[in-house]
């Protein structure tokens, strides 16, 4: 499909979220083998850095592995170093110069050609995930289908945010605010919604004026190559999207620190996030403005069973949430809070529903939880295990799956202390601790009883505690009646408070402000 011309495209109407592919029609089933088909026979090519126009290789080679099967390959890329981060800024403010110039609604109109690419190419794109860090099928799908979301929702809100905005009339003059980009920005994506969240942050960035170093984490660096690409062939100019995937020392931080970029936009762990946050202030030469720093962290993340819960409904949706993607998402439920009345029979309906779930290689589609990311994240969780071992009652996995690749089995422990380790410290993997409560409000209580804050849920039939739970459980995004993940782009502005970041609220109507500074302009009126 590549080289095809693609017509300009003005989006009609309101904006609706990209239809999930349905695995269980044969066609669909068919288009996403062929797509695995595809993906496998170009396996282990090697990806060249990318500043402007230039394509660069160097010494210095980064391995992208399939965590499937982690002796294959899915790509050899060349690492950046505090020389090529230097060029890239420079080549990203070069670009800046003429890129905030083009008008509004044709940056707009990069994004909803690539949204249109994505979604011809959407099942190939899904397999590259599918390859690259372990999504199963469906998980793989929504994934691409949240990235073509972003483009045609950031492509609508800068078709909003654009114009000369109306200010209170004043009389005898003509006055309006206009928003204006900021400069060149490094955008730094995680590894687990490689194509969601990466091209959430980098369309952002672009379609309001600003130009990008695009700095991928190693363990996905092929669907940001894949968004290059795409991009390439929608016409993007050059420099405005500049890839370069390298080790935090050599790229990382000195991207943060160099004193031409103007913000930083991350999603990842709280320590990074943290580190970010303090680079970004530091002052030094040439530093000419406060750097903006857009930081989406971790989470600890609850549901909460109150004793009027439809119960079976609470132990699917606490199941999905928990183990879905491995446990590798910042949304994750990492604690059941129970209510005691119930908690005997929560647990024992919990236990039989996660021995149903299958573990295995993540092209399998019969596979409900595929591998965790890499060796290093298998063992960082395996140590959790034995830590909640030691504090709670493990009821189910605990132990490594069956196969070559970083499989672990889905794991419960109960009886859980709201203070111990593992009801308090992000384990980013499929490890579920299940604390009881005395009642409602001692559920709330521990909820809010982390230094996170990103998303919560609770499984109740009572209006009025869900009214309480809508005044007092302190996170970003909250669900009644369902699981704590899947956020949907327009319908759930996503991003928490506390440790979980920065307040920002991607996919809302307040975020593209955050790549952007308003500017007054007061004219007085002579006649």
């Amino acid at each position: 499909m590549s080289g095809q011309a693609l017509e300009v495209r003005t989006p009609v109407g309101e904006f609706t979220n990209e239809p999930l592919t349905d695995f269980s029609v044969p066609t669909n089933r068919q288009r996403m083998q062929e797509g695995l088909k595809k993906v496998a026979s170009e396996l282990g090519r090697e990806y060249d850095i990318r500043i402007g126009t230039e394509r660069i290789r160097t010494e210095e080679k980064i391995r992208s592995t399939n965590p499937s099967h982690p002796d294959q390959a899915v790509g050899i890329f060349n690492a950046g170093t505090k020389e090529l981060t230097a060029r890239a800024v420079e080549e990203a403010h070069g670009a800046f110069q003429s890129w905030k110039e083009v008008p509004f609604e044709q940056r707009a109109d990069y994004l909803f050609r690539a949204g249109e690419l994505m979604r011809r190419r959407k099942l190939e794109l899904a397999a590259w995930m599918v390859y690259e860090v372990g999504k199963i099928w469906p998980e793989a799908d929504a994934d691409i289908a949240e990235a073509i979301d972003f483009c045609e929702f950031y492509g609508r809100e800068m078709l909003r945010l654009g114009p000369p905005q109306p200010l209170t009339p004043v009389k005898g003059e003509k006055n309006h605010l206009q928003y204006i980009p900021l400069g060149v920005g490094a955008v730094i994506p995680p590894w687990n919604f490689p194509g969601a969240i990466m091209v959430g942050m980098t369309t952002a960035a672009i379609v309001t004026g600003n130009t990008v170093v695009l700095k991928p984490s190693s363990d996905s660096p092929t669907m940001a190559a894949k968004f290059a690409e795409v991009m390439e062939e929608v016409g993007l100019p050059p420099g405005v999207l500049n890839f370069l995937p390298g080790r935090g020392s050599q790229v990382g931080d000195p991207l943060v620190m160099h004193p031409l970029t103007r913000f930083v936009a991350f999603t990842g762990s709280k320590e990074v996030g943290l580190r970010i946050s303090e680079l970004a202030s530091q002052p030094q030469p040439g530093l000419r403005w406060i750097r903006r720093a857009v930081l989406e962290m971790g989470g600890k993340d609850a549901i909460i069973v109150d004793n009027e819960a439809d119960l079976d409904a609470a132990v699917e949706g606490v199941t999905v949430s928990a183990f879905g993607y491995q446990g590798q998402k910042c949304s994750a439920c990492s604690r059941a809070i129970v209510v005691r009345d119930i908690y005997p029979e929560f647990l024992k309906r919990l236990e039989a529903r996660v021995r149903k779930i299958f573990v295995g290689p993540a092209e399998d589609p019969n596979n409900y939880m595929g591998p965790v990311i890499n060796q290093s994240a298998m063992k960082s969780i395996q140590e959790y295990i034995e830590i909640g071992k030691k504090e709670g009652q493990l009821i189910t996995g605990g132990g490594r799956a069956g196969g070559d690749g970083y499989f672990l089995e889905p794991t419960v422990i109960a009886d859980v202390s709201p203070k111990a380790r593992i009801a308090q410290e992000e384990i980013f993997g499929p490890v579920l601790a299940v604390i009881p409560a005395q009642n409602y409000d001692h559920a709330l209580e521990i909820a809010n009883g982390t230094e996170f804050g990103l998303t919560g849920g609770v499984y109740s039939r009572n209006p009025e505690k869900l009214r309480k739970a809508a005044e007092s459980f302190h996170v970003g995004n909250l669900y009644f009646n369902r699981k704590c993940t899947g956020a949907l782009v327009g319908a759930h502005p996503f991003g928490g408070f506390n440790m979980s970041g920065t307040d920002s609220k991607t996919g809302g109507k307040d975020y593209l402000l955050l790549f952007l500074q308003a500017k007054t302009i007061a004219e007085k009126i002579t006649s």
